[in-house]
């Protein structure tokens, strides 16, 4: 009997035996929701339908919002996940939300000349530029990084607020270089945003599973009024929102100008 065998034919530890190759189907699930929101945005405003691409990116955001709790609430993490839902938040939240501008302002404003066509296709690229680099930024220093606040404004939030507003204007017959010009001017704002250091608060120490006092139930109907009031409770929501952040430093700085004043 030959004493030679197969290292496979012995069971190996723990630690030395390959990682499945397999997914977790559930997360993975939503994570793909969002990518096709952001990719049918991007269809629908080829087709000229605003309204549906606005609606698109914030089903993508309501995907996006859920893969990361199914994955917790079912311990399902992975690394695979994390790589694909920053894949997908890039076609969602970065590109899409470029495009639907881009495409929402390109018949129009090319009638006032080349520099105004150039400045439309720079502003909705800078805005895909500063998705990319926040999604990078925010996966380098996720390990470190306070669980309380986002450094910079995070990219769904982002995308809301120009998908909004876009979603918005398309809705009413906005003509003229101005509505034009305002409309690349807020999306390279919300870009500059994306990249800057403002803290915005995350709402991560929420408990959605905790109680609240019932006086509070009377506002959750609120919440239907804002929706049926889309798009411009959305665009005054997540406008206030990216705002936010900005006029939270610009009170600090005058506060802290005053104490010492006061002081003296």
């Amino acid at each position: 009997m030959s004493a030679e065998y197969h290292s496979s034919d012995v069971e190996q530890p723990a630690e030395t035996r390959r990682p499945s190759r397999g997914v977790y189907w559930l997360p993975n699930l939503f994570t793909t929701g969002t990518l096709f929101g952001g990719f049918y945005a991007i269809v629908a405003a080829i087709d000229g339908n605003f309204s549906n691409a606005g609606i698109a990116i914030f089903v993508a955001m309501i995907a996006d919002g859920l893969d990361g709790r199914v994955a917790r609430w079912t311990n399902t993490q992975s690394d695979f996940g994390k790589e694909y839902d920053s894949l997908c938040d890039m076609v969602a939240f970065g590109l899409a939300p470029a495009i639907v501008v881009y495409q929402w302002g390109i018949e129009r404003i090319y009638d006032y000349g080349k520099f105004w066509g150039r400045f439309g296709w720079l502003a909705c690229f800078f805005f895909a530029v500063a998705a990319a680099l926040r999604l990078a930024r925010f996966n380098a220093r996720a390990a470190t990084a306070d669980k309380r606040y986002f450094e910079g404004l995070p990219s769904p939030s982002a995308a809301a607020a120009v998908a909004s507003f876009i979603w918005l204007v398309s809705e009413f017959p906005v003509t003229g270089l101005p509505a034009l010009a305002l409309a690349f001017a807020i999306t390279i704002c919300i870009g500059a945003l994306m990249v800057s250091k403002f803290s915005y608060w995350s709402g991560k120490e929420l408990n959605m599973r905790g109680r609240i006092p019932w006086v509070y139930a009377a506002l959750i109907p609120l919440i239907y009024v804002l929706v049926s009031l889309a798009p411009v409770s959305l665009f005054t929501l997540f406008g206030l929102y990216a705002a936010s952040a900005p006029l939270h430093w610009v009170w600090r700085k005058l506060t802290r100008k005053k104490r010492p004043a006061e002081v003296a």
